[in-house]
Formats: C-alpha cells, structure tokens, sequence
C-alpha cells in the first residue's frame, strides 16, 4: 500500500469530533502524569507512550470510513510504534556512553530502518 494524503477527509470532520480527541489525548497524559507522580518518571514514561488520541480517532475513522480503513490505520499505528522502540532501544543502550548527536543519529537510523522495513514487509 503506497500512504496517500486525501484532503477530501478533512471536510468529513466536525468540530465536535476534533474535541473529542483533544479531551481523550488531554486525558491520557494526565493519567500519565499521575502515574508518573505516583510510582516514578519510569513508569509514567512508559504510559505516556500510549498513543493518545489513537483509539479515539480509530473509532472516528470506522465511522466515517468503515472497519477496513480503521483496521488498516491501526496496523499503520503498529508499525509506528515498533520504529519508535527501535529509537528509545538505541537510546537506552547508547546514551550514556556516546556523543549526544551520536546518539541521536543512531536511533533516527534505527526507527527509519525498523520503519521501512515493516513497510516493505507489510506491502
């Protein structure tokens, strides 16, 4: 599947659609900050990487646009997130031992190629 841009979508949003993912990606980072308040910055990092308005806009997307294209966004999200723990990965190992542009450099490598590989593997 080659991703595509379609501004036709955005005429299909409402406003009250828009809030709804404002309020559910406010809600999430404030459960996040509460966790991270109670139980440390490790724990409430790793829920801050909850993909906040994911669920929200996935439910919009079956709605407006059915099952299919909701399902096929979701293994999209998927796809995101494992480049996005290839970054963090290299981050953890890397960080404290290499030149902060190194570091960088690495994990942007790493979540591009995690990233295009699952990409080729999934078209």
């Amino acid at each position: 599947m080659k991703p595509s841009f379609e501004p036709d979508g955005l005429k299909k949003l409402k406003a009250s659609e828009l809030a709804i993912r404002f309020v559910y990606g406010g809600f999430v980072t404030v459960c996040a900050g509460l966790l991270a308040k109670a139980f440390g910055p490790m724990v409430g990092g790793l829920f801050l990487g909850f993909p906040a308005i994911l669920p929200a806009t996935l439910t919009l997307v079956k709605e407006h646009d059915g099952r299919q294209k909701a399902v096929e966004d979701a293994r999209g999200a998927l796809l995101g997130s494992a480049g996005l723990m290839a970054f963090a990965v290299t981050v953890w190992f890397s960080a404290t031992s290499t030149v902060p542009a190194l570091v960088l450099s690495g994990a942007l490598v790493a979540w591009v190629g995690v990233n295009a590989a699952g990409w080729a593997l999934s078209s």
